[in-house]
């Protein structure tokens, strides 16, 4: 099984999904991660403000902060190597990564997916 684990930079929750302004990406990227748990990928998720060891613990995502500081961030790995650092992905470059299909169309927040 594929494994995605996502390093977010600091947010009030653990989506990003939350308060007044909700960042459309980020309300995209749920629903994309959402897609791929759906699609048999497992996908785990930290954020540093609330959890800060998890950051510390991985050696690739410490050396990153250590080099880039927290503008690195987000940090994408894909069954532990680097695919993506400072951007969240789209869910094509997700599906690429998992060897998915995108499924354009079937999104399931507004918006999301691949086809805009």
């Amino acid at each position: 099984m594929t494994e995605i684990t996502v390093f977010d930079p600091p947010q009030c929750c653990a989506s990003g999904v939350c308060g007044p302004s909700v960042d459309p990406r980020l309300s995209r990227l749920a629903g994309d991660l959402a897609w791929l748990r759906d699609s048999g990928v497992s996908v785990t998720r930290y954020n540093l403000s609330q959890q800060p060891g998890a950051f510390v613990e991985n050696a690739t995502i410490q050396s990153i902060l250590e080099k880039d500081g927290e503008d690195a961030l987000p940090v994408f790995l894909v069954d532990g190597a680097v695919m993506s650092q400072g951007v969240y992905p789209d869910r094509e470059q997700l599906a690429q990564w998992t060897g998915l299909e995108a499924e354009c169309g079937k999104s399931t927040s507004p918006g999301s997916g691949c086809c805009g």
